[in-house]
């Protein structure tokens, strides 16, 4: 049992729910496993005391109250059931991950069949990449034991920016001073009827 975890155990009134849905969606983001009734383990570091001591004003500001306890599990098996699950936690959002990095290749493969090598694309598409990446670092900060789901989404961000590269190269060959061919795509007027 190599692990030390901190455990956070906040009690907020039953209304509003607002302050308890705050608490889970900041505890999730910041990689914390949801325990029974309530409780949220982090592994132990500085970085988990900030958060828990931020948490713990937010719920006493709040109305409610909040213990933290420091431990080790155990046992192995206790252990192991914890990790296990914090792997499946990170395996989820790095598969989320890819499945973004696949419809975005789909997306550059789509502007490219199609020819559209305007600026506005190359710059929504910008975009898009940007996303994926700060996602993947946001994940990837709550990864304390990366392994092959890490690694794995690592490559697909490397497509992604290999073919958006290729389709930026794509974009200034084709750039059309008169904006004779870049207006094609324009769906027109909503109709209103």
């Amino acid at each position: 049992m190599d692990y030390k975890w901190i455990l956070f155990c906040p009690q907020l009134p039953a209304t509003p729910s607002s302050p308890r849905v705050t608490v889970w969606r900041r505890m999730r983001s910041e990689g914390s496993l949801g325990l029974d009734n309530g409780l949220w383990l982090l592994p132990y570091s500085e970085p988990s005391l900030k958060i828990i001591t931020e948490m713990t004003d937010y719920v006493r500001g709040q109305g409610g109250s909040s213990k933290t306890f420091l431990s080790n599990a155990i046992d192995d098996a206790t252990e192991a059931d914890i990790l296990e699950r914090f792997r499946q936690d990170r395996a989820e959002e790095y598969a989320e991950i890819k499945e973004q990095c696949a419809d975005f290749i789909r997306e550059l493969e789509k502007e490219t069949a199609r020819q559209n090598f305007s600026f506005a694309e190359l710059e929504e598409n910008e975009q898009d990449l940007t996303k994926l990446e700060n996602w993947y670092l946001k994940v990837q900060k709550r990864d304390f034991e990366p392994g092959a789901p890490a690694v794995e989404t690592a490559g697909w961000l490397q497509k992604c920016r290999e073919e958006f590269q290729t389709f930026t190269d794509a974009v200034y060959k084709q750039e059309d001073p008169d904006h004779e061919h870049k207006m094609r795509f324009d769906p027109g007027k909503l109709d209103q009827s």
